[in-house]
């Protein structure tokens, strides 16, 4: 078969990264597979790559995934990346191709949903009401408010040491700047950010949160984006109580909201207990390979 392997303009550039994009096809023009690279140029991420690579289902077992790989690596090597990271579902035909072509599984994450018609509304109210001494509880919707923005920029560093496996994925460096440009990348797009944090009542600090993104029109289901809990304060349930209120303000902001959607790191066991607890079901299993350049 006839291959061709075409270079696309991708507008999805951002301020942390670049993305290069390929189309597979045949001798007449019919598309057979994509493969879009994320080139990170943010501090501490800058050796890596991300990979998406898509084939038809009938183009399987042929070519066209291999020559769409060879094309994204050599252009992640003449970048000077480091590595290259793509997920697959766990037993997927993408699981076994990356497998099989010197990609290593370094992390596995565990997806789970929370239907919002199932939640016991009494417990969760007992779980958010109940005191935790020296804490206080805050929410915004959108960008963090300006006499937050600071602590809340540095609380982000609560996931530096999150459970990650093998997976290389640097570290992210947050300012206050990034924080902001997330919310309206969200923003722009026509989505809801709700953010819940757990106030230090010695300082003012932040001492944890909680994101979720909510689609725009309120229904469907939506995704939390990250938890986390500064290491001197752990220990304090701190991350249940952040993520037990931010299920009673989806509820109420959004009463035609399907169900919240999260996924963790396999060795994240406290996170996983957590979500346990809160009633998330597990629906499926993503595995992320890495493949060293």
């Amino acid at each position: 078969m006839s291959l061709r392997i075409t270079p696309l303009t991708d507008p999805a550039d951002g301020p942390h990264g670049r993305r290069l994009a390929w189309l597979a096809s045949d001798a007449d023009s019919n598309p057979l597979g994509t493969a879009f690279l994320r080139l990170l140029t943010s501090p501490g991420q800058a050796h890596l790559a991300e990979l998406t690579l898509n084939v038809h289902p009938e183009e399987r077992r042929g070519s066209v995934g291999t020559r769409l790989l060879d094309t994204a690596v050599a252009a992640a090597r003449d970048d000077s990346r480091r590595c290259v990271v793509a997920q697959a579902g766990a037993g997927s035909p993408g699981d076994h191709f990356l497998s099989a072509r010197g990609f290593r599984k370094v992390l596995t994450l565990r997806f789970a949903r929370l239907p919002l018609a199932d939640v016991d509304a009494a417990a969760l109210d007992e779980t958010v009401e109940r005191a935790h001494p020296g804490y206080l509880l805050t929410s915004w919707q959108g960008t963090v408010p300006d006499d937050l923005a600071r602590t809340f920029a540095a609380s982000r560093r609560a996931m530096d040491d999150m459970p990650m496996d093998e997976a290389d994925y640097g570290r992210v460096v947050w300012d206050v700047d990034r924080v902001r440009a997330a919310a309206k990348a969200i923003d722009d797009r026509g989505d809801h950010l709700h953010t819940v944090v757990a106030i230090d009542t010695s300082d003012g600090s932040i001492a944890g949160f909680t994101e979720l993104v909510v689609p725009g029109d309120g229904t469907g289901d939506g995704q939390h984006y990250g938890t986390g809990v500064l290491p001197e304060h752990r220990g304090h349930g701190l991350a249940r109580w952040m993520k037990a209120e931010s299920i009673r303000r989806a509820r109420a902001d959004h009463p035609k909201l399907g169900g919240l959607l999260t996924d963790t790191a396999d060795g994240n066991t406290y996170m996983r207990r957590v979500n346990d607890r809160l009633g998330y079901a597990p629906t499926h299993t993503t595995l992320q390979y890495q493949l060293e350049l």
